[in-house]
């Protein structure tokens, strides 16, 4: 799991935009404009990782994420997370303001894939809009959202 997470949204920390809260008891990884997760080493994992019964799947769902991405500038959350122990005390909500104020300060939008359909709507409290829909087979469903800038 380190080894995903840092190719996918490590790169955040190299950009000063890993936002923690205080404690470490949550934590978000946003890819400014222009900052992608590391493409190679994505690939790398899922070779070496991938049970051939679901790498088509995978690789659907992977293809879905690629064709929703917007072309434009955005800011992008490839990952955000929150000690078991401290979800549901606010700490998404935090983070969020934390960024997109950035966002809205530099007049840039803002885009992620949900993975967990609880978290939707605390994105939609926060702007996000759902832009698609992205599943392959048994694979769970990543919702794509995007927050133009305000």
């Amino acid at each position: 799991m380190p080894r995903f997470v840092n190719a996918f949204g490590g790169r955040a920390f190299e950009h000063g935009t890993a936002y923690i809260t205080e404690g470490a008891r949550a934590a978000a990884l946003w890819l400014p404009p222009g900052v992608e997760p590391d493409e190679a080493e994505m690939d790398a994992i899922m070779e070496e990782s991938l049970r051939p019964d679901i790498a088509d799947d995978i690789g659907a769902v992977m293809k879905g994420m690629a064709e929703h991405h917007p072309r434009e500038p955005h800011w992008y959350l490839p990952l955000v997370a929150a000690d078991p122990n401290w979800i549901g005390q606010g700490l998404g909500s935090l983070l969020m303001k934390h960024a997109l104020r950035r966002c809205d300060e530099e007049g840039v939008a803002a885009y992620l894939e949900s993975s967990n359909p609880r978290n939707i709507s605390l994105y939609e409290r926060h702007g996000f809009k759902i832009t698609g829909r992205i599943q392959s087979g048994s694979s769970p469903v990543m919702t794509p959202m995007s927050r133009p800038a305000s």
